[in-house]
């Protein structure tokens, strides 16, 4: 298992501790407490001499405004060198992250359920923890400096330098510690504090979001490229190969395998056509969701009533979700349902994207009974979506479907 902070490393391997970057990963962190501690005491000169110039009444009110931007200050800092002891940190945006004006994350900030904890911190930070920092890290490794330092004091007899010497020596690496485990416990806590449980669960999301969006990205590449590249050379080889055949005599044999390449390429051309179309259609990129699906319905055996009201384009996350909703519910229907007519109906309501697809069919859809319906909810999760089924035996079967949207332009 691998150590992701110096407390679980001096747990796993406390022998083996020594050689590893936890040592110098701790020291550094603790020795990063300078910067706070410099700050109070330029805040606190700065603020003795200004006390003669504006006065008391104004020097109060202005250390308090400082006290704030300080403090708010000593949040990013504490939060950025986490990094130092507890590897893959990710730092979560501040609830008032996504508004887009000043004035709007401002009030943000000062509605934010984390703000007041989070600069209550960095104020202690500021007047209290880092002192205790740089005072274990002094004593931890004043200790050992100062034995391995007797052969410099001019008083001290032989003896007793040598004997300071080697307690030196063997104090210096146990000193490693409490250095880390005083690390590990201040960077346990500044979590704690700091990155609450909650942004550990928003990373994994906005993790899955990303590999989601990547693999789309993919998707579209494949697309483009079966569509640009190898669909390109089978239709030359088509037109190649109906060219040579009409230099052939008719009944010959030679004519006869050309006619069958041909209708083999032709063939091949059409797979190709369908495995691009699943992959990614080019009229959902085009033109979007509603031409896409009416494609889609135009090749369904089952008779598809559609109705999808969209004043314009979804963003692009929400169309590709609701594609391949109508696209696995129609296979669905087609494979299972023996229905006589469907349909999808799809419309916004407020921010959010419903959509629905039926069927008059024999009912008796379960999640659970197959992939296909577990992949769909998959999808929908990514995009903060969510999947109703009601399928009761005799039908009919709805498929509904709510998603956040943005509409674009």
């Amino acid at each position: 298992m691998i150590a992701r902070n110096p407390l679980e490393a001096l747990a796993q391997r406390p022998l083996r501790f020594l050689k590893s970057f936890w040592t110098w990963r701790s020291l550094a962190y603790l020795l990063s407490s300078v910067v706070p501690g410099a700050v109070v005491a330029l805040l606190t000169l700065g603020l003795y001499y200004l006390r003669t110039v504006l006065g008391v009444p104004a020097v109060t009110l202005l250390g308090l405004l400082a006290l704030l931007l300080v403090g708010w200050a000593m949040v990013g800092f504490e939060r950025r060198r986490l990094r130092l002891v507890i590897t893959n940190t990710d730092l979560p945006p501040s609830e008032s992250a996504g508004e887009r004006t000043l004035r709007r994350r401002i009030l943000g900030w000062f509605r934010a359920s984390a703000s007041w904890r989070n600069l209550g911190y960095g104020v202690a930070a500021l007047f209290t923890l880092w002192w205790i920092d740089l005072g274990i890290t002094v004593v931890a490794l004043g200790v050992p400096v100062f034995f391995l330092t007797a052969p410099l004091q001019p008083t001290a007899p032989p003896l007793v330098e040598g004997a300071g010497v080697v307690v030196g020596a063997l104090l210096l690496p146990i000193s490693a510690y409490p250095i880390a485990a005083w690390a590990g416990a201040r960077s346990a806590m500044t979590r704690a504090v700091l990155l609450p449980p909650d942004s550990e669960l928003m990373e994994v999301v906005r993790s899955r979001a990303r590999l989601a969006d990547a693999y789309e990205v993919e998707r579209r590449r494949i697309e483009r490229d079966l569509h640009d590249g190898a669909q390109q050379r089978l239709v030359a080889l088509s037109m190649k190969l109906g060219l040579a055949g009409l230099d052939l005599q008719p009944d010959s044999p030679a004519a006869r395998h050309v006619s069958e390449a041909q209708e083999q390429a032709q063939q091949a051309l059409e797979e190709l056509r369908e495995l691009i179309h699943n992959v990614h259609p080019r009229v959902l990129t085009d033109r979007g969701l509603e031409p896409a699906v009416r494609d889609l319905v135009g090749r369904s055996p089952v008779p598809v009533d559609v109705y999808i009201a969209l004043p314009r384009r979804l963003d692009s996350a929400a169309e590709v979700a609701a594609y391949f909703v109508v696209c696995e519910g129609l296979a669905n229907i087609a494979k299972h349902s023996t229905a006589s007519r469907a349909w999808v109906h799809g419309q916004v309501s407020g921010e959010t994207f419903v959509l629905e697809v039926g069927d008059d069919g024999v009912g008796g859809a379960d999640i659970a009974g197959g992939t296909g319906l577990v992949g769909m909810a998959d999808r929908l999760a990514v995009v903060d979506g969510r999947m109703l089924l009601r399928s009761p035996a005799g039908g009919p079967t709805v498929l509904r479907v709510e998603m956040p949207c943005n509409l674009i332009a």
